[in-house]
């Protein structure tokens, strides 16, 4: 892949943009399939030498096309091959067509395919642009190739994924490998489609980036530090602890104090100049047995808190780690209106019964970085989150327009989305970070961030990276304390 390419996900639309635009230009639209297909049968060679019999599955549209082109370098570089479509392959049109021609196979109808042991199926049946259920016929060939432990390499995408948001449209293959040209789809990254894929690989075909750059939307993209690094605040030498930023974090009651611990000390190491613990007064001496570099302030209502407010460098808190759940974090919030807000676990879920409430505190220019994981999404937005048609990206959209905030929707393709459209899917957390307590460090190193002075979607987008760094570094079997000493400061 072009490190040109390198960060673009262009969503099926804007792809066939991008091939209608590159046949307009005059560029050979069956060279570019010619190539494509060539790479795939390249790659199902060299990952499969021992295969007894590539089965190639070729459907009725453009995909179907690279895989007649595969089939035919494949059995010119001496492989057995077997051939099997779906449809009427004579209804084929265009350069689909040219492909099936240059191809000296028969072929068989799809629902005649038997696995056999040493096969290796190359899927080329749909593409990314997939938009209904695969057919019955597509169903029970996934099926069989899962039962017989088939390997498959697929074309684009695996069979049966949606290319926008790699949701499963009645079945899909469980690719061993995928080929992609030029650029990856969001359903490459979003899950299940990105484990469904196996290991990806983005083959260069020839259509030049900047007829690439010019369809593609630019809105959607992979979360790495080149989407925001240009937020980041410059190095200076003569700075002091304020001017790193004051983050609060507010602690629950004296049995649930290490949640706001646990954010307090990782956003203090994503870079904030200084951190103090808000605490019930109860919950001081809870909290001052554990705590070092970190401050404590005792709050125990909202007036505490309006008055505390009047010192103007307090501008950045995080709300919600273990602080409970009710009027108190409403109250809390709304003294906070004019701030900048991590809002968290039972600081989400306290405006689950009227939403719009927090949505008018936070209007204006967006301060507000919600949290939720897929349970809380669904508290706060429940018409977004049960909308079935809408993929991760599409609904942490929506979500971050209507509340006019950062969304950070947690998961194993976390998405970060801003109330001007933009998107990033994060893609560096390992499975171990689902552990209890990680989203209490995320809060915090969000909130480290912002206090530093970083935008709201850009603060939560590199928070969301760290936390995926930091997770590596500390390893498997990792615990909240362990993830949290092991954050770094951009």
């Amino acid at each position: 892949m072009s490190k040109y390419l390198s960060d673009l996900l262009l969503t099926p639309a804007e792809m066939a943009a991008v091939d209608t635009a590159a046949a307009a230009s005059g560029i050979d639209s069956f060279g570019l399939m010619e190539r494509a297909g060539a790479a795939v049968a390249a790659a199902a060679l060299r990952l499969h030498p021992a295969a007894l019999r590539f089965v190639v599955l070729c459907g009725p549209g453009n995909n179907g096309g690279d895989a007649y082109v595969a089939a035919r370098h494949l059995q010119e570089g001496g492989a057995t091959v077997a051939l099997f479509h779906l449809g009427d392959p004579s209804r084929l049109k265009g350069d689909a067509a040219r492909a099936r021609a240059g191809c000296a196979f028969q072929g068989q109808g799809l629902e005649l395919y038997q696995p056999e042991s040493g096969d290796v199926v190359v899927d080329g049946l749909f593409g990314a642009g997939l938009g209904r259920a695969v057919p019955a016929a597509v169903g029970t060939v996934i099926e069989q190739v899962a039962e017989a432990d088939i390997p498959v390499l697929a074309i684009d995408l695996p069979s049966g994924l949606d290319g926008r948001t790699g949701k499963v449209l009645g079945a899909a293959f469980r690719a061993r490998n995928t080929i992609t040209f030029m650029t990856r789809k969001p359903g490459h990254l979003l899950m299940p489609g990105r484990e469904l894929c196996g290991e990806l690989a983005v083959f260069d075909i020839g259509i030049p980036a900047r007829i690439i750059r010019a369809k593609a939307g630019g809105l959607i993209a992979e979360n790495t530090p080149d989407a925001w690094k240009a937020a980041l605040p410059p190095e200076q030498l003569e700075t002091h602890k304020y001017k790193r930023g004051h983050l609060v974090v507010f602690s629950g009651e004296a049995d649930k104090t290490g949640a706001a611990r646990m954010s307090a000390l990782s956003g203090l190491r994503a870079g904030a100049g200084l951190v103090t613990i808000a605490a019930p007064g109860a919950a001081m001496a809870a909290n001052a047995a554990h705590l070092t570099a970190v401050m404590l302030h005792a709050i125990d209502d909202e007036a505490e808190l309006e008055d505390w407010l009047s010192d103007r460098r307090l501008q950045t808190f995080v709300l919600g780690p273990g602080f409970g759940f009710g009027a108190r974090a409403r109250a809390f919030v709304s003294a906070l209106a004019e701030r900048r807000l991590v809002l968290d676990a039972d600081g989400i879920s306290s405006f689950k019964d009227d939403p719009q409430q927090l949505f008018y505190f936070f209007r204006g220019e967006p301060r507000l970085v919600l949290t939720p994981h897929e349970g809380e999404f669904s508290r706060l937005f429940p018409d977004i989150g049960g909308d079935d048609a809408l993929g991760k990206v599409d609904k942490a959209l929506a979500a971050a327009r209507r509340a006019n905030a950062a969304i950070v929707y947690k998961g194993a393709d976390t998405t970060i989305a801003s109330p001007d459209g933009r998107a990033l899917i994060n893609t560096n957390a390992p499975a171990w970070l689902a552990t209890a307590g990680s989203g209490d460090v995320l809060a915090g190193i969000i909130g480290g961030l912002l206090a530093q002075g970083l935008p709201a979607f850009e603060a939560a987008a590199a928070g969301v990276w760290l936390h995926g760094e930091a997770a590596r570094r500390a390893g498997k079997g990792l615990t909240a304390e362990d993830l949290a000493a092991a954050v770094l400061p951009l």
